[in-house]
């Protein structure tokens, strides 16, 4: 798509890595340009059906057909999708699709891996390739996007987001030295947890992955700024940041740790954010682009004051992205106008729920465009003032689960206001509260007041990481209550090292079974000295 070819030539400028000169158009390049609707049939057999059943996200074999097109033997397949998009066998499942695994030079359309996306999360069907499209034009690499209708078998599953895989041949089209490690960020995990490696030569020792996290981890500021600029391309991250906050892609790496991979470029040494999961985008058109970050590596740039003045200013540069959201919408209304007559054929009632969907997608456009261009006029974000009181209320809190089905609840029993977690029939509870606070350089205490009902560990867990607690993120709970205990005061004492830094207060059930209950008017947070 070419619709903003003069607002964005300075942008591909600073993405040095990217769109390598000379390269040339790859196979895939006219499948995607026009967009083409497909229709594709999986035949699997029923012993890899059952297989499927048993273990979805084992690859098994697949013939693939495409309507008018080609038929591929030795295809492999497999179920993916992570807590809010995961569907079984024989409801709706997404899929990943390997050409190459049992032919190495077979293609579909010049991919050897892309992803059937079911979009359960998004019935416009079109948040990933308005994403995908806005990235690109920041200069920042993301998946090409098209659609397809898919049968498996004789069962037709509908309409699907097709999206091509990151593979080495997505890194050749977008850096020079496609041989760095790719790391898939998986669920909910910051470059802290195991990461998964899915492309490189560089090794198992996961040095280049170790080396970014112990930068982000170091505690003088001036050093650790120093040292993430040589293996961070800060320019091209505050760009990603922005993006992703823009688009209020809750679901990112900026704000939720998830959705994303990670590349380890070995000619500059650096590495490079890049998106991933973006069905969800644009939901609350008022989502805060200027609230400080909590994921590791976005936090350790925007804790240095150069980088947070760098952040403001390519805000402004994006707003053309978004406001006037006139060309936005126009390529919403030329997508949309390609989707609806094969979602709709046949039935009329379907045209009219998409054509509503649709509506109700440009009005979100529009009214995210109204509130960037308020937040991008707005000041900075001052640190909290404990001025005339050393205490400081936070009034928001906001529920994360890595458990599908932990419940988490706000009541009031008895006029007192409680914030509570209780684990799912599952039987494996990680889940918590959350709330982010900008602090000056000082020593604090985070307080809370907490009630178990029996709290009973994961199997595995050791004691100090079972039960109910009080923390910060990034640091581990100093006391946790476990079984069955009446209220119970927990304090956690921390310094921040910084001039200002964005702090999130946890308060979080690790468990098996049981529940914790906690007052949320005893969640205050202390500032107790320089």
């Amino acid at each position: 798509m070419v619709w903003a070819v003069a607002i964005f030539a300075a942008l591909a400028a600073a993405a040095q890595h990217a769109a390598p000169k000379g390269r040339k158009a790859d196979a895939a390049d006219a499948f995607f340009s026009k967009s083409p609707i497909c229709e594709l049939r999986l035949e699997v057999a029923a012993a890899e059906l059952e297989a499927l059943r048993k273990e979805p996200r084992q690859f098994v074999k697949c013939v693939l057909r495409e309507s008018g097109g080609a038929r591929f033997e030795g295809v492999s397949v497999k179920l993916k999708g992570a807590a809010g998009s995961f569907r079984e066998l024989d409801d709706k499942p997404a899929f990943t699709l390997r050409m190459d695994k049992g032919k190495k030079d077979q293609r579909f359309h010049g991919l050897a891996k892309f992803h059937l996306n079911n979009s359960v999360q998004d019935e416009t069907y079109l948040h990933e390739l308005l994403a995908a499209e806005l990235f690109r034009e920041a200069g920042i690499p993301a998946t090409r996007v098209a659609h397809a209708r898919v049968k498996l078998n004789d069962r037709d599953l509908g309409f699907y987001v097709l999206k091509e895989g990151f593979d080495e041949h997505f890194l050749a089209r977008h850096f020079l030295d496609p041989r760095g490690n790719l790391y898939d960020g998986g669920f909910c995990q910051d470059i802290d947890a195991d990461l998964e490696r899915d492309e490189g030569d560089g090794g198992e020792s996961r040095s280049d992955l170790k080396g970014l996290l112990g930068v982000v981890q170091i505690t003088d500021s001036k050093v650790r700024a120093a040292q993430l600029a040589q293996r961070l391309d800060v320019q091209e991250f505050v760009t990603f940041m922005a993006m992703e906050e823009m688009l209020g892609h809750w679901d990112g790496y900026t704000i939720n740790r998830n959705n994303y991979r990670l590349y380890f470029d070995p000619r500059s040494g650096k590495s490079y954010f890049i998106p991933h999961g973006m069905d969800q985008i644009l939901g609350d058109p008022e989502a805060s682009i200027l609230d400080p970050p909590t994921a590791l590596v976005a936090s350790a740039v925007q804790r240095v004051a150069a980088w947070r003045t760098l952040y403001r200013k390519r805000l402004k540069e994006l707003l053309p992205l978004f406001s006037p959201p006139e060309k936005l919408l126009a390529l919403v209304k030329e997508a949309s106008a390609r989707l609806r007559p094969v979602l709709a054929a046949g039935n009329a009632e379907a045209g009219v729920a998409y054509d509503e969907r649709i509506a109700n997608l440009r009005r979100r456009i529009e009214e995210r465009a109204r509130s960037l261009r308020d937040q991008c006029a707005a000041p900075e974000p001052k640190p909290i003032s404990f001025a005339g009181s050393s205490i400081y209320r936070p009034k928001m809190w906001r529920s994360a689960s890595e458990s599908e089905d932990a419940k988490l609840t706000e009541s009031r029993v008895g006029g007192e206001k409680l914030l509570t977690i209780e684990c799912g029939p599952s039987g494996s509870c990680v889940a918590s509260f959350r709330t982010t606070a900008l602090l000056e350089r000082g020593r604090y205490r985070f307080m809370a007041s907490v009630k178990t009902e029996g709290v009973v560990p994961l199997p595995g867990d050791e004691p100090q990481q079972a039960g109910a607690a009080a923390r910060i993120s990034g640091e581990g709970a100093r006391e946790r209550v476990q079984a069955t205990a009446p209220w119970r005061s927990l304090n956690f004492d921390f310094e921040v090292a910084d001039d200002a830094r964005p702090i999130e207060l946890v308060v979080e059930l690790r468990a098996s079974k049981g529940r914790a209950l906690f007052k949320v008017d005893s969640l205050r947070l202390q500032r107790l000295g320089l």
